[in-house]
């Protein structure tokens, strides 16, 4: 991946310890470029960034969850109580049991979620996996559609043909290359600057809307009670907001009423440097917000106490009109 910038450095002792490099982008409406940094056509895997779009997918092939249900079939959830209990609501409301899903085994996501759930005796299940709530939203949708439910995952499974396709037309892209994702779905590479738009036109689309609007209004479950993408949406109306692995971020945004994609690839894959950047796009769009200072300077600790901050470049601080 060539011509990234830096956009965010972590100091200590007022010294720069280290740098991110990345890239992100901002179009509006019409699919114009409005801002960039680094080369905004790389091919990036979306990760995990690209559920809202297979949600939407899932929607249009007749996939009937409302509210927060449908909000965690777009969501990387915590592993909290209320996340996997929603999961199991949708499994049990399309007649499947736990035992069908097929991402891996694994203990909840956030690290509070995860220490009460081993302190219980519990330990690694399909059901806790961060993305579960997709993988329950894909059998439910393969059940409506008497389509095979046991190889679901399979790129040439009727259900993953149609989310390539979506996907394609929402980000007036071909999806590629082809890959798997960490919970063993299929996922293709999308220019990043495709899926900024992809991001523009789910929230315009009938089936997509729907989503984006799950996602505004039910924060906590596409990711939890200590999650910051949880918390941008929280603070920041008409945000949609995505998180994905190796420090991806999609977003859409609706203001005054126009719309507008970001989409965020940090090249490091450090997620430590994702929120700053989102950050730095939403101030770039003039919005004001407590929760969007908060994330753009993050405090570095030494001996518990801070000693220095993660914090935009100056690259990323002229961008974001700081």
């Amino acid at each position: 991946m060539t011509g990234a910038q830096v956009l965010v450095e972590t100091t200590r002792a007022g010294m720069v310890e280290s740098q991110h490099r990345g890239h992100a982008v901002i179009v509006a409406d019409d699919g114009d470029v409005v801002a960039g940094l680094g080369d905004t056509t790389a091919v990036v895997y979306p990760r995990s960034a690209v559920k809202p779009l297979q949600a939407a997918g899932m929607v249009q092939s007749g996939l009937d969850l409302r509210g927060s249900a449908l909000a965690l079939a777009s969501s990387s959830h915590s592993g909290e109580p209320f996340h996997i209990e929603g999961v199991c609501a949708i499994l049990q409301r399309a007649g499947l049991t736990e035992d069908v899903l097929r991402c891996p085994p694994d203990l909840p996501y956030a690290e509070e979620a995860r220490r009460e759930f081993l302190a219980s005796g519990a330990g690694p299940q399909r059901v806790v996996m961060n993305c579960s709530g997709k993988h329950a939203a894909m059998l439910t949708t393969c059940v409506l559609n008497d389509w095979p439910v046991e190889t679901y995952l399979e790129p040439g499974h009727p259900l993953q043909i149609h989310l390539r396709e979506v996907i394609g037309s929402l980000a007036g892209a071909v999806p590629a290359p082809a890959s798997t994702d960490g919970c063993g779905a299929p996922l293709w590479g999308l220019p990043l600057v495709a899926l900024a738009r992809a991001m523009v036109n789910v929230a315009s689309d009938v089936a997509g809307s729907a989503v984006v609007e799950a996602m505004r209004q039910h924060p906590e479950y596409v990711g939890g009670t200590t999650r910051d993408v949880t918390h941008l949406m929280r603070g920041v109306p008409g945000l949609a907001a995505k998180d994905g692995a190796e420090a991806v971020q999609a977003m859409s945004l609706r203001i005054a009423g126009q719309r507008f994609g970001i989409a965020i690839k940090i090249e490091d894959g450090s997620d430590r440097a994702r929120p700053v950047v989102a950050a730095a796009t939403l101030a770039r769009l003039g919005l004001d917000a407590p929760v969007i200072t908060e994330h753009l300077r993050r405090p570095v600790l030494g001996g518990g106490r801070p000693v220095g901050m993660l914090r935009p470049s100056a690259l990323l601080a002229e961008f974001a009109g700081m």
